[in-house]
């Protein structure tokens, strides 16, 4: 096995797509996101894993059981297990980031342009053990 190495900056700020899944393993996985100007991922809880966000570009916020986390350029954030929470692009220009969490929750290697597309294909997209390696 040889895991994940590249620079997450660079691969983070190029990527143009919703959802970009770069690495899945069988504990966890690597997702580029970029929400454009006015969208957001959609409240959600996890009772099943913890949630690390790095925002790399842009301007958003990160709600955490009903407080606004505003964050920008190197800002990180931890959801915990059980908090209903939310990223939001609350700038005028793309927000860049990429999450790690575990268990894995979408299929290895998917990508989702928009939202509109994410939000269709969601259930139809669900992790189904496959890792990437």
């Amino acid at each position: 096995m040889k895991g994940f190495c590249d620079n997450i900056e660079q691969r983070t700020i190029a990527n143009d797509d919703f959802r970009r899944v770069l690495y899945t393993g069988h504990h966890l996985q690597l997702v580029l996101m970029t929400l454009q100007p006015g969208d957001e991922i959609g409240s959600e809880i996890h009772d099943d894993r913890d949630q690390f966000f790095r925002v790399e570009e842009g301007e958003g916020a990160i709600d955490i059981d009903g407080v606004a986390n505003a964050v920008s350029d190197d800002f990180a954030v931890i959801v915990p297990a059980g908090a209903r929470h939310n990223v939001r692009n609350t700038g005028d220009r793309p927000l860049r980031l990429y999450t790690i969490y575990g268990p894995p929750e979408h299929l290895d290697g998917i990508v989702q342009a928009t939202k509109a597309e994410a939000d269709a294909r969601h259930h139809d997209e669900e992790w189904d053990g496959k890792t990437t390696e």
